[in-house]
């Protein structure tokens, strides 16, 4: 019976959905982390009768077919890359980008790697590295006995040196955009690499036109919303019991059957 295998499908669609939702409510408090969705498309259709052919006589078609949908499959998992609401931090090194865009990393073989995670700090020879010591593209170094660092909301890093009245620039922020920023690659640590679906990142400072701008002091919130996650669970929940509904039916009717035949 067909139907066992559809509901089947159905059931495990719902099974990863169950698992997407679970990663957003995991991630609820992950810096920057855009919450994802699991995007359904049906299987195959068996044709058990073609419309438009002719039934009797050449004038005479069959104005409605008969196809039979064969189940269920996850066809993606899409990113929602939303805005997440700004967080005031008060750290100096924390910034969040309002807008499009994102901080550009160097990973640990050297690559470029991206990330809207932007709680920087600075390590041992006072470069400024992401909390896994990742440095930040290009790379800043801040001067030793520093009062005071700022960052404008178009990139320019500046700092006060102790005995100095007037700022330094130390450097320049630049942010990377994509084409299709759902294409690019999750590596896990907030960080995010370029893939043939992404496009090649273009490149350019906070503030020009289509790049966000900075807030120093503030870090990206999740964009996750628990009410919906709730609510998108309890939907998947019930879909699945709808499945397994149908399976045991199935098996019912099977069962009725074969009890005939003896």
């Amino acid at each position: 019976m067909r139907a066992l295998g559809i509901a089947a499908t159905g059931m495990s669609a719902q099974s990863l959905n169950v698992e997407v939702i679970a990663n957003n409510i995991a991630n609820i408090n992950t810096t920057a982390y855009k919450r994802t969705r699991a995007e359904f498309t049906d299987l195959l259709y068996q044709a058990e009768r073609l419309a438009g052919v002719s039934n009797r006589g050449k004038d005479a078609t069959v104005p409605e077919g008969a196809h039979l949908g064969l189940g269920v499959r996850v066809a993606a998992i899409r990113n929602l890359n939303l805005q997440g609401a700004l967080s005031n931090t008060g750290n100096k090194l924390d910034l969040a980008l309002q807008g499009r865009g994102w901080f550009q990393i160097q990973g640990a073989d050297g690559q470029t790697v991206y990330t809207r995670d932007g709680a920087f700090n600075t390590n041992a020879t006072g470069q400024i590295v992401t909390a896994d010591g990742y440095q930040l593209i290009p790379s800043m170094q801040v001067p030793d006995k520093v009062t005071a660092i700022s960052v404008s909301e178009s990139g320019l890093v500046t700092a006060i040196v102790a005995g100095q009245t007037q700022p330094q620039q130390i450097g320049q922020l630049t942010l990377a955009t994509f084409a299709n920023e759902v294409g690019l690659e999750p590596l896990g640590n907030n960080l995010f690499r370029e893939s043939p679906a992404s496009g090649a990142a273009t490149t350019g400072a906070p503030g020009d036109p289509g790049f966000a701008t900075v807030r120093q002091g503030y870090l990206e919130s999740s964009n996750v919303d628990p009410v919906k996650e709730i609510t998108d669970l309890i939907q998947a929940q019930r879909a699945y019991e709808m499945n397994s509904k149908v399976i045991q039916a199935s098996d019912d009717m099977l069962g009725t059957v074969s009890k005939g035949l003896r």
